[in-house]
């Protein structure tokens, strides 16, 4: 099988194998085929193909062959790949592949081709190597499963061709490898002499160049280091053979700098000599012989340019080979003749190494290969005194991994052991002749007239400090000093502790530092030094092995002469030279005061058990010594100990112990007369003069030691102690701290730090690295001081019903508001020299912090300073609006202020340093996670801040976008680089899967689909910072993309959130994950915002119909049933709701919601724009079945079916029992200020900190001091806390299942509207739909829920697409069906109608449903629908039905009214045509028929009281289905009558509708507007002739009342008459139509014969005038 060589596939395998050394790795298989895919390009290894004229030829021929494919080259391509051939010393036709290969990647990372190809090669030549280096490791995994040992066993044998070959060959391999390391060094070493001689030469030289040389060199070396290790595993493994060695013998005294290339053969080194110079190895007596005098007596040894590691080499060696020794072995071929002598000889090798150097190196590998940012100062001192004059390595040690280190460290440690079992006569020798050559010189007798103690050997403390270094972080390697009370190395440390000298005293104290890493080691530690020895009390006189007392005793006698002597001079005392008399003991005494400290800090932080012997020490008052150690009088390193040793005594802290040191601390500072334990005690505080204070800070400030462990315990104290309950209701520190003197508070520390540290760190060191990590401190400090502030406390006290004053800890709010640190903290922020410090701390550059290691100090540095702007962006609100006037309210005029008045807010600040946006934007694409969550965070807010995203100035508005934020990254060039870091990190990547939220790839895809779109919302129609990061161009306020640019090309960030929202799965194995499915969902919520701001609507539409983004959805589509599995549970399972499954299902319907509301956008689009072909696929998607570009018809879900989040349900449990404790307690404020947009929980919730505060309440108040109780009040506490949880998460899901239902009842809505089915198909879908409605509207319906209105709009659609209209229905074999369909649709809507307590809403859409069904029966006239008793179905719904139709008639709110009216009338005219009497009479028992006449009377008023012109046009609409329903109650003769008998005459008599003229000044001005009153008169005319017809002529009474009417308003009929007839005034408003109200007055006047009756009455009026 060919092996995929290819940069990607090596790549894959990689991280696969960085995720099985995490422990992260799901598929295991998967890996191993991987692995088996790659052998043979593992036994390759670094092979390639040299350049050649052949291959030079053929790329010149201008035709070249590359995987079997052809291809034409122009002159420009063969020029770069003859560049790139020559640069890498490879096959042209090699090269011309990289130079196809490396074009997408150079376009994409904007560098050229050649630089991109070179890269390419040598990340494939990496990966390669890299993952044979990881296979090799797991092999050696003691936590690697059996299996998985053997499988990957027989894949390495695999590569080494021993499986089925000789076993030599793995001997070969090694030999390959270290000729691949020889090849490098000459690599290496020829682009140094290249670089050199192009400088020498003046060379001007591009970026393309430096870039290549730099990546080139780096990359070099770590396949160097690679191939290093893989050779120590195949040594390790036994794979090798003893002519190994003597190759890699060879090759040694070749390498000529020391620099990390000859480190990286260090434990290939050690390795060998332990695996043929030990006996343990299995190795031969002859063997070892043989290697040792070709190690010792080889002439050819003396020519290594490297004398120092051909002598740390040979010490290695002996260490070993001394086992041979010691006894007969059984490996041993015969019996050593003379083994002193043998001895001797070996030991006189020994120390000629160690003249030679040998330990020096070992220790400057130790010691030098860990990067600066890393080390310990002040172990550095000791080391530095140690190695003297000694070559050191290169600054490029620097460079060594960590997983190398901790290699070598492995096998130094088997030097360590072997020494130490092997050659013990060789370490009492050391110790002998030091301890000799020490008291020569101290008692003056010297060697030469000019030794001192400088020049004494010091090869014991060397060998100590080496064990300190092997040892350190390692906690299961030094658990092998103590697990075993027996052995050779807890005897070591027995005897190492015996007769030591001051500066051996040192070494010892930082090995045994090294060896006490975790709780058990450090612990153990301390037993050892509880072994107290004799201690004269006279002059320090040591105890012959070293423990706690001489420790202890030492540090106070040296405390007792600071205190009395407190002014001696601060000098540090020089290592060496002769003793002055005011020295201690011995010039390195401060050395081993320091060691000393050290020592006791680490112990006493790693260690409970010493830490608790320490505070309660019965002799000496540890906290008193160490701060009379912090003395000004002491030197600045020696202070700096004794502070970290006191913040080590605060490790886990309580308040009480906080209190103690704040208190001693506090006096300390004032530099009063010397502490007692007494003294600390609370209320006992002595009054100092505040300019001591002030003295104390100012020397502290002085150097870098002293300031750096200052702050850093002022950070330790102003932590929360774990005694806290995490409401953060307590201050750090005593509330009367300093209140004798000054002020009570810290505010003198806060300023110290950030007045005097921060704002001018680059005042105490000139070290970079030593700034950083100043800085990181005093961050540290205003993270802690911001982050503890419990600004809730100050909603809780406004709006609950807890007494927050009484319930806290402090004494009051304001007390605590002002006390707190973040108050004088949060006005330091907005300090112009603090806030200057802040930027410069978080603008760092950008290359340095990508290639700076996650524990450096640059990164923590940026990642602190952006997490301080983070929380001050949060809290300033706070700050400004309530804790700063309170300050200012209670401030005495003391304070001192250091607030820039002119500055607002944070957004102030980061306006004048603008170039923070462009540092963040390149932070967040580096790809460490917790850095790009907070730069993200952060560049959200600003992007979102409107004073920030303004235009720039007018002078760079032609060459800038329209947005302050993009243009600065435009002006800085650095936009294409930020937009490629977030293409490349949401690039979909299936290995992500495999590992689920532990990928870092899946947070900072969350976390930058979260910036994007709180981005896009808060700013979704102005063009900003979202938009250019996603690829478009911003002008002005537009957007706009290039012609050949990225967008165009489609690898744009837009265009890979589609991909991502496309193909990223919502989970595996057919389980929703939630961290699958939320990408899924961020990624569709981005594309979803951008579709509806009409800024890019447009382009994302287009761009997603491009790419069948809708088809291709929805064929991803499943249905939900009762057993998915929601992050592994079902809906059926009793604890869903209460975990993350809740939260997994909403975030599956929010990305089917957005998906529904794009396909209605889309279908709303196609109509639109006309293409019906486009329209019928996406109808025919909606419907079942999706239609490929390739014609091939694929099932999908179809639209109907995604009704199915409707039908779930899942256990709900019950609120907790109501009890007295909690029953006061008003959670409705912590509810409504807990909601926010993604419905997560916060650890911190306002619930859990009402119920603490509670329980605090009672606390005090006396009620939980009884056990029992207090268990029973915390219970209720978790229940309640369990219940609200429930809650939230009920209420998210409702949320998104509503917006998710009124998606889907649009999308439906729209496809049945614009279906082009026939009637019969359209009928048949809509009864379908109907038939998955109707249920769920019954059910929803009946709880008056939100859902059922969304429901009910949808059937109120679907029966106005239904056409009742005779031949519409008739042909469908289904008729029946569909008739008892819309009856149910009918009776269910009747039935909700009669729901207590429903919805007006509901009732309103319901009045709907039922008027259109009445209506369409009615146009059935003579169909198949059933004729059926519609008003004895009403009487059957209820006695209630009708009262309630008739109070939403009369007082329903808004369009509800009319809505019920419409009802009522269709009903009315149902019940005339069933000749039912029942509504009539139910109307007139409401009395509704009393109340509609009288209506009439109320119009006029009505209409003059309507101030708002746009409620006139519905108020007439309500009077016209009024009067059209009393139109219908009278076309019976029964409600005709109960029409007359509500006064209907008189009615109109008082409403004085009919006493005007129009033509003689009615007061309307408008055509329009008499328009609507002649259709007013019209409905009343109607009704009343409608009432004198039904009543017939017979009814006298009736025909008298309407010619009483007639009368009455026979100027306004005059007048019709003329405006029917245009005569007059009336005819300039010829366009209002009266002719209706013409033909029914006329029809009133022939049936009551009302001309007759006017001849009469003017003839009686005649004949009452006539003279008689």
């Amino acid at each position: 099988m060919e092996a995929p060589v290819g940069l990607e596939s090596l790549q894959a395998l990689h991280q696969d194998l960085v995720a099985l050394e995490k422990g992260q790795l799901r598929n295991i298989d998967k890996l191993c085929d991987e692995i088996r895919a790659h052998v043979e390009a593992f036994r390759k290894l670094l092979d390639k193909s040299q350049k050649s004229d052949a291959s030079r030829a053929k790329l010149s021929s201008g035709i070249v062959q590359i995987d079997d494919n052809e291809y034409s080259v122009n002159k420009e391509f063969q020029e770069s790949s003859i560049e790139v051939a020559d640069t890498l010393n490879l096959d042209e036709v090699e090269s011309a592949k990289l130079i196809l290969e490396a074009q997408d990647d150079a376009e994409l990372l904007g560098r050229s081709t050649i630089v991109s190809a070179v890269i390419a090669f040598h990340e494939r030549r990496q990966f390669l190597v890299e993952s044979l280096r990881m296979l090799m490791r797991s092999t050696r995994d003691p936590d690697c499963e059996e299996f998985l040992r053997r499988e990957q066993l027989q894949l390495i044998a695999d590569v080494l061709e021993i499986k089925d070959g000789p076993y030599r060959n793995g001997s070969l391999f090694t030999r390959k490898c270290l000729r691949a390391m020889a090849d490098i060094e000459s690599w290496i070493n020829a682009l140094a002499e290249s670089y050199q001689g192009t400088l020498a030469l003046g060379q001007p030289t591009t970026p393309d160049y430096e870039e290549l040389m730099s990546f080139q060199q780096a990359s070099l070396a770590q396949q160097h280091e690679s191939l290093g290790a893989i050779m120590t595993y195949l040594i390790n493994g036994g794979y090798t053979s003893v002519e190994d060695f003597y190759k890699l013998l060879e090759h040694l005294p070749t390498i000529e700098r020391w620099n990390d290339i000859a480190v990286h053969h260090v434990p290939s080194i050690l390795a060998f000599t332990s695996q043929y110079g030990s006996p343990e190895s299995g190795g031969s007596d002859e063997e070892a012989t043989a290697l040792h005098k070709r190690i010792m007596d080889g002439k050819d040894t003396s020519t290594w340019a490297l004398r120092n590691l051909q002598a740390a080499f040979k010490t290695w060696w002996l260490a070993e080979y001394s086992g041979w020794q010691l006894e007969q072995h059984p490996n041993s071929s015969a019996q050593r003749i003379d083994s002193n002598a043998e001895a001797q000889k070996r030991s006189d090798a020994f120390f000629q190494a160690l003249r030679d150097g040998a330990f020096q190196c070992t220790l400057s590998i130790c010691s030098q290969v860990y990067p600066d940012d890393e080390s310990d100062p002040a172990r550095n001192g000791l080391t530095q005194y140690l190695l003297r004059d000694t070559l050191l390595l290169s600054m490029e040690a620097a460079r060594i991994s960590p997983f190398f280190r901790e290699m070598l460290m492995e096998q130094v440690e088997f030097f360590v052991n072997s020494f130490i079992a092997n050659m013990p006569d060789t370490l009492r020798q050391f110790q002998s002749n030091e301890d000799d050559q020490r008291k020569k010189i101290l008692g003056g007798v010297q060697p030469t007239a000019t030794s001192t103690l400088y020049d004494q050997d010091l090869h014991l403390e060397r060998f100590l400090v080496i064990i300190a270094y092997v040892f350190d972080k390692r906690v299961e390697a030094a658990e092998s000093f103590w697990s075993d009370p027996d052995s050779n190395l807890y005897g070591f440390l027995q005897w190492a502790s015996k007769r030591q000298s001051t500066p051996r005293v040192g070494a010892y104290c930082e090995m045994l530092r090294a060896i006490s890493q975790g709780e058990e080691c450090a612990t153990a530690a301390h037993h050892f030094l509880l072994d107290e020895g004799h201690v004269s009390s006279a002059r320090m006189r040591r105890s012959t092995s070293l423990n706690w007392a001489q420790i202890l005793s030492e540090l106070n006698l040296y405390s007792g002469k600071v205190r009395d002597n407190p002014t001696a001079t601060r000098t540090p005392v020089r290592y060496g030279g002769k003793p002055n008399a005011s020295d201690i003991d011995e010039p390195e005494s401060a050395l081993m005061l320091e060691c000393y400290l050290r020592l006791m800090t680490h112990i006493c932080r790693e260690s409970s058990v010493a830490r608790s012997w320490l505070w309660s020490h019965d002799r000496y008052h540890i906290l008193e010594i160490m701060f009379t150690l912090a003395d000004l009088s002491v030197p600045p390193r020696l202070q700096a100990c004794a502070i970290a040793m006191i913040r080590a005594m605060l490790t886990n802290k309580t308040m009480e112990m906080g209190s103690t040191v704040w208190n001693a601390m506090d006096h300390w500072a004032s530099n009063a007369s010397p502490l007692t334990l007494a003294v600390l005690r609370p209320g006992k505080t002595i009054t100092p003069q505040t300019c001591m204070e002030e003295v104390t800070f100012a020397a502290l400030s002085r150097t870098f030691d002293q300031a750096n462990e200052f702050v850093a315990l002022l950070q330790t104290l102003v932590s929360p102690s774990v005694d806290e309950i995490g409401l953060h209701d307590t201050l750090p520190f005593p509330e009367q701290l300093g209140a004798t003197y000054r002020m009570s508070g810290i505010e003198p520390y806060i300023d110290f730090a950030f007045g005097k540290i921060f704002s001018s760190r680059t005042s105490l060191t000139e070290d970079p690295a030593q700034s950083r990590i100043l800085s990181c401190h005093v961050l540290s400090l205003a993270i802690t001081s911001l982050a503890t502030f419990n600004e809730n406390l100050v909603i809780l006290a406004n709006k609950s019903t807890v007494s927050v004053d009484t319930a806290i800890e402090t004494s009051s709010l304001a007390a605590y508001a002002r006390l707190h640190p973040f108050s004088r903290v949060m006005e330091w922020m907005f300090n112009d020299r603090v806030v200057a410090a802040l930027f410069a701390a978080a603008n760092q550059n950008i290359n340095d912090v990508a290639a700076a290691s996650p524990s450096s100090p640059i990164l923590l540095m940026v990642l602190r300073a952006i997490e301080v702007m983070n929380l001050v962006m949060d809290l300033q609100l706070t700050y400004f609006e309530i804790v700063r006037p309170l300050i200012k309210l209670q401030s005495s005029g003391h304070r001192q202020a250091v607030i820039n008045p002119t500055l607002a807010s944070f957004e102030d600040s980061v306006a004048t340093h603008l170039d923070l946006v462009v540092n963040l934007g390149l932070y967040a694409g580096l790809g460490n996670q917790e850095l790009t969550i907070s730069s993200l965070k952060l560049l959200g807010r600003l992007s979102s801040s409107r004073r920030l995203n303004a235009s720039p100035t007018p002078t760079l508005m032609q060459q800038l976008s329209g947005n302050r934020l993009v243009g600065m990254l435009e002006q800085h060039g650095d936009l294409e680089r930020v937009r490629t870091s977030f293409i490349l990190a949401l690039q979909y990547d299936e290995r992500e899967l495999d590992l689920g939220s532990a990928a870092p790839g899946w947070t900072i895809k969350s976390v930058m689909l979260g910036f994007l779109t709180n981005c896009l919302s808060s700013l979704p129609d102005r063009p900003n910072l979202a938009h250019a990061i996603l690829g478009f161009n911003c002008t002005g306020t537009t957007l706009t993309m290039e012609a050949d640019g990225a967008f165009a090309k489609r690898t744009s960030l837009f265009h890979s959130i589609i991909q991502l929202a496309a193909d990223y799965p919502d989970g595996l194995e057919n389980v929703v994950e939630l961290w699958s499915s939320s990408i899924r969902q961020k990624a569709m919520q981005v594309l979803s915002i951008l579709r509806a701001s009409p800024l890019t609507f447009a382009v994302t539409m287009a761009e997603l119909r491009a790419v069948d983004f809708l088809f291709a959805m929805f064929l991803k589509q499943s249905i939900i049933s009762p057993d998915t599995l929601f992050d592994g549970l079902c809906l059926r399972d009793q604890h869903f709701i209460e975990t993350h499954s809740a939260y997994a299902l909403k975030e599956y319907l929010d990305q089917r919601s957005f998906l529904l509301e794009y396909a209605s956008a889309e279908l709303r689009l196609v109509v639109a724009e006309g293409t019906p072909t486009l329209k019928a696929r996406i109808l025919s998607t909606l419907f079942g079945s999706t239609t490929m570009p390739d014609g091939v018809q694929l099932p999908n879900v179809p639209v109907f079916d995604l009704l199915d989040f409707l039908g779930f349900e899942f256990p709900i449990p019950g609120p907790p029992r109501a009890t007295a404790r909690f029953s006061s307690v008003d959670f409705s404020v912590a509810l409504e200020s807990e909601e926010s947009a993604n419905g997560e929980n916060s650890q911190s919730s306002l619930v859990e900190q009402l119920l603490a505060l509670r329980l605090n309440e009672l606390r005090k108040n006396g009620y939980l001091d009884d056990p029992l109780e207090q268990e029973k009040a915390l219970a209720d506490a978790e229940a309640h806390v369990a219940f609200y949880k429930v809650q939230k998460n009920l209420a998210a899901l409702e949320h998104v299942r509503l917006q998710l239902l009124r998606a889907w009842a649009n999308l439906l809505t729209l496809a049945m509207s614009h279906t082009d089915l026939d009637q019969d198909g359209r009928a048949a879908l809509v009864l379908q739909a109907l038939q998955t409605v109707t249920p769920r509207l019954e059910r929803y319906a009946a709880e008056s829920s939100p859902e059922a209105v969304t429901l009910g709009k949808l059937v109120q659609a679907l029966l106005f697409q239904v056409d009742f209209k005779p031949s519409a229905l008739d042909r469908s074999k289904s008729a029946d069906m569909a008739d008892d369909r819309l009856f149910g649709v009918f009776r269910t809507a009747l039935q909700a109608i009669n729901v207590p307590d429903g919805n007006v809403s509901l009732r309103e859409v319901l009045y709907n449903i039922c008027f259109r069904y009445l209506t369409g029966i009615a146009e059935s006239s003579g169909s198949v629908y059933r004729q059926r008793n519609i008003t004895q179905t009403v009487a059957i719904s209820g006695k209630k039905t009708i009262g309630i139709i008739c109070d939403d008639a009369y007082g329903g709110s808004g369009t509800c009214r009319a809505s019920a009216v419409l009802f009522l009338d269709a009903l009315a005219a149902t019940s005339k045509a069933e000749n039912s009497t029942y509504l009539i009479d139910s109307l007139v028992r409401t009395n509704f028929i009393v109340v509609l006449v009288e209506a009439i009377r109320d119009i006029p008023s009505e209409l003059r009281e309507t101030d708002a012109q746009e409620d006139v046009p519905l108020l007439l609409a309500y009077y016209q289905s009024k009067l059209a329903l009393l139109l219908t109650i009278s076309q019976t003769r029964h409600g005709a009558g109960q029409v007359i008998n509500a006064g209907l005459f008189q009615t109109v008599r008082d409403s004085g509708l009919f006493s005007v003229d129009p033509d003689m000044g009615i007061a309307i001005d408008n055509a329009d507007a008499l328009g609507k009153y002649y259709k007013l008169l019209l409905s009343v005319v109607r009704v009343i002739a409608s009432v004198v017809m039904s009543r017939g002529s017979q009814n006298q009474q009736t025909i008298d009342q309407a010619k009483q009417f007639l009368a009455e308003n026979r100027s306004i009929i005059v007048a019709v008459f003329k405006r029917q007839a245009r005569i007059g005034t009336a005819a300039e408003s010829s366009t209002i139509d009266v002719k209706e109200i013409v033909e029914l007055l006329v029809l009133l006047m022939t049936m009551t014969g009302f001309l007759d009756f006017e001849d009469q009455r003017d003839a009686n009026r005649s004949r009452r005038k006539a003279f008689t």
